[in-house]
């Protein structure tokens, strides 16, 4: 399982999961692995109240059990995943503290594992049969879409010239860059751009823009290395979160909370099919009897970081842009990069380090890879032939995909309300089977038809 063959493939040839270029440059692509993943693996704890160190270390150690789980034949990085936050978000505003989130994760995580068993010994034809195709690509579409706010409202506004700037220096050096260079453009535009900052801080001074947390615009330095002096080299997580519970904890098991909580399952089971589906896409391999391990493996990581006082984690869409830019799906580059989670994890500074990337460069880097985990979806719809010209495809799919995109929430109960990328889903499901189920596909109008109608 530890055998990859060493390939030199030509400029724009695919490297599949079972091959590898040499180990420097594999490093060099799990290194952009870390940086694709590493800001919403250190934001998402610190939106639900959790360590981001504890985050990154436990992010290393899952995605090399998933990786063995999955016998090395599903490229993926295990990261913070954010489908909990509005369910953390409730418990805490009911008086309960990490402890209870974090025990309320990793049931929800067991919940996953079990699904991801049933999955594994009935097979992905049921999966099939609930997302097809044309559902598939809606889902990936979804979870590549849905990230876009983050882009609008957190990276771009903090400095959108960076921002546009180290965009296109991205673009230029994904498409235009001899060889090995354009495949690593992600980690090329984080260089470029803090280089950037650190040159318009020198030539135009500090800037005015809303920081994250901050309520009001004020005037900061782009990159600021203050919290990187003050961080030691080594250390474990330690210390005690904002409300006294410590960094490292055992959970605390409430079904009032769990209940909160267990909606993000559903969420999980689409990312998890949808990262195997576009992966399958992507190396043109049948991953399909893999994707009960693959979602049972996730189910697994999140119970056993939570079990510590970690952060639950998902497949992660980001990574799947990475492998679009570069077309090299070597697991051998996620064991690099898990690595290198780790040893984060350990070093408080280097963390210190990558957190003072400036915003703006994240806001330029992620405009893109969150643009083209999107379109890996409509890649679905189109290496798959789906018939847009079909109502059911055309219709079926158009409430859940907005509904997804733009944050829609359908409040169940005071407590209990499904939003963004999992009611999208849903309805994504619900109103393809509506109207799919029992019905020839000589009987669908056609898309002319049905647009006078509308």
């Amino acid at each position: 399982m530890f055998k990859w063959d060493v390939v030199d493939p030509a400029p724009g040839e695919a490297v599949a999961p079972h091959q590898r270029l040499s180990w420097g440059k594999t490093a060099g692509l799990g290194a952009q692995h870390v940086v694709a993943m590493f800001g919403a693996t250190f934001v998402f704890p610190l939106v639900m109240g959790l360590d981001p160190n504890l985050a990154i270390m436990f992010s290393g150690i899952c995605t090399i059990l998933f990786l063995l789980i999955c016998n090395n034949k599903v490229p993926s990085y295990l990261g913070t995943s954010a489908s909990f936050v509005a369910g953390v978000a409730a418990i805490r505003a009911q008086g309960g503290d990490s402890a209870d989130v974090t025990g309320a994760i990793m049931v929800s995580g067991i919940v996953l594992l079990l699904v991801g068993v049933l999955i594994h010994f009935l097979g992905a034809g049921m999966i099939h049969k609930i997302l097809p195709p044309a559902v598939t690509g809606a889902v990936v579409m979804l979870i590549g879409f849905n990230l876009a706010p983050v882009v609008a409202t957190i990276y771009w506004p903090q400095d959108q010239w960076v921002a546009l700037l180290t965009a296109a220096f991205m673009v230029v050096a994904a498409c235009l860059f001899p060889g090995f260079w354009s495949r690593i453009a992600v980690f090329l535009a984080l260089i470029f751009g803090y280089l950037l900052s650190w040159l318009f801080d020198n030539v135009f001074g500090q800037i005015t823009s809303v920081l994250p947390g901050s309520p009001d615009a004020v005037a900061h330095d782009r990159v600021s290395w203050s919290g990187v002096s003050a961080a030691d080299w080594i250390g474990f997580p330690s210390g005690d979160l904002a409300d006294g519970v410590s960094v490292v904890h055992g959970p605390s098991f409430s079904l009032t909370f769990i209940l909160l909580v267990l909606p993000g399952v559903i969420a999980l089971i689409a990312e998890n099919t949808g990262h195997v589906k576009a992966v399958s896409e992507m190396t043109g391999q049948d991953l399909d009897p893999y994707m009960g391990r693959a979602i049972g493996a996730d189910g697994f990581a999140t119970a056993l970081a939570s079990a510590f006082g970690g952060s639950p984690t998902t497949t992660y869409a980001e990574n799947i842009g990475v492998m679009g830019a570069t077309k090299v799906y070597s697991t051998a580059a996620y064991y690099v990069a898990a690595a290198v989670a780790i040893l984060l994890g350990l070093c408080p500074k280097f963390g210190a380090i990558v957190s003072a990337t400036p915003g703006g460069v994240l806001g330029g880097i992620t405009v893109v890879l969150y643009g083209m985990i999107g379109l890996i979806g409509a890649k679905i719809w189109v290496e798959n032939g789906v018939d847009f010209g079909d109502p059911v495809n055309l219709v079926g799919l158009a409430g859940g995909i907005i509904a997804g995109i733009g944050g829609v929430t359908l409040e169940i109960t005071d407590d209990f309300e499904l939003s963004g990328i999992a009611l999208g889903t849903i309805l994504v499901i619900v109103f393809y089977h509506l109207v799919d189920r029992g019905r020839g596909r000589g009987q669908h109008r056609g898309a002319d038809e049905v647009t006078k109608a509308l």
